[in-house]
């Protein structure tokens, strides 16, 4: 797979598809920014290299039809506030002039399509909707990790027309998650909380066989033993030994147990609180294991999309070593599983 600096961008209309994601207020103000911040040294790196820029991304579920609260408005003005330079936005993501105006652009202009889901195509990977996106640019850059495991028109569409590779942060993404899934630094302990036990048993059953525990909260424990889960290596499941609340948080037992693993740990991955963290008296076993993370100066990464979203809201990100932008795509990464967007790069290595 192609990295961005495995191309000549200078002069170039380089079209990157990024994860825009992100959560909206009532008044449709920016609840929090994390996925824009994590693409801005793909942008800077390419007006460093004198590139043409034209960003895309979806944002919410519009289901195919234009939603004025949905359009990409508010990314375009935390972009221009973050890269200090004006970034223009079209009032469609395709349309012929659009391109005649991506061809008019100069080295160091960065433009904003509005939002793709806007086009039922998009989700439909339409062949037409994908070439017409191409046609706007002579390089594909995919950053949007957290859109990665998708099979949409500007994931792995795209990549079939133009010479494609991987921005820095999908690169970054795929650097440090490989590792921890093939080769980490050992001990790794791994934290499992939240709930969807059908989901996360693949994501514990792929790590611990590299792990040396999984911490899993109580939620998820009694979701395995209701639903008969079966895992393959029970001798690494440390579960909770009390609680408090009636499952709403771990129990002091419990921390005392899981900081004793963690003080451990060469490396920790986190996906999912252990207790209803929203309500502040149950939130104490989660930051006393946060706590216990930052105290063992252990390699520790953070993700998946709620997760990593409570835990900003707790000011608990700023320590973790990486902050995963993906929520499913993350998930499905460290199960094992192949991404098409970053398939789609890998089927494009001869460009």
């Amino acid at each position: 797979m192609k990295t961005l600096q495995n191309f000549d961008v200078k002069g170039k209309r380089v079209l990157v598809r990024c994860d825009f994601n992100v959560p909206l207020g009532d008044q449709g103000e920016i609840l929090d920014d994390f996925r824009i911040k994590e693409t801005i040294p793909t942008i800077e790196y390419l007006l460093k290299e004198g590139a043409k820029i034209i960003l895309m991304s979806h944002l919410g579920r519009p289901e195919g039809k234009v939603v004025e609260e949905l359009r990409l408005t508010p990314i375009q003005e935390r972009l221009t506030e973050y890269l200090g330079l004006k970034v223009l936005k079209t009032e469609d993501c395709l349309a012929g002039e659009i391109e005649e105006l991506t061809k008019k652009m100069e080295s160091g202009e960065v433009l904003l399509l509005e939002n793709l889901r806007f086009h039922k195509e998009e989700e439909e990977n339409d062949a037409a909707f994908a070439k017409g996106l191409a046609k706007l640019g002579d390089i594909y850059i995919n950053d949007a990790f957290g859109a990665s495991h998708r099979t949409h028109a500007s994931i792995v569409g795209v990549p079939k027309y133009l010479p494609s590779a991987a921005g820095l942060l999908l690169e970054k993404e795929i650097n440090v998650l490989t590792k921890l899934g093939t080769n980490p630094e050992r001990p790794l302990v791994a934290i499992i909380g939240g709930a969807k036990a059908e989901k996360k048993s693949k994501l514990i059953d792929k790590l611990s066989r590299v792990a040396d525990f999984i911490l899993i909260g109580g939620i998820l424990q009694r979701e395995i033993k209701e639903k008969n889960i079966k895992l393959e290596s029970p001798q690494k499941i440390i579960e909770p030994v009390d609680e408090i609340g009636g499952g709403m948080d771990i129990g002091p037992k419990t921390v005392a147990l899981f900081k004793e693993k963690i003080s451990q740990a060469k490396t920790v991955f986190w996906n999912g609180p252990l207790g209803m963290v929203e309500k502040e008296e149950f939130a104490r076993g989660t930051k006393a294991i946060f706590q216990a993370i930052i105290d063992a100066g252990s390699f520790s990464v953070l993700g998946g999309g709620e997760t990593v979203a409570l835990f900003q809201k707790l000011g608990l990100t700023e320590k973790f070593n990486h902050v995963s932008t993906g929520g499913g795509a993350m998930l499905e990464f460290l199960s094992g599983e192949k991404l098409p967007g970053i398939e789609a790069l890998n089927s494009r290595s001869g460009n």
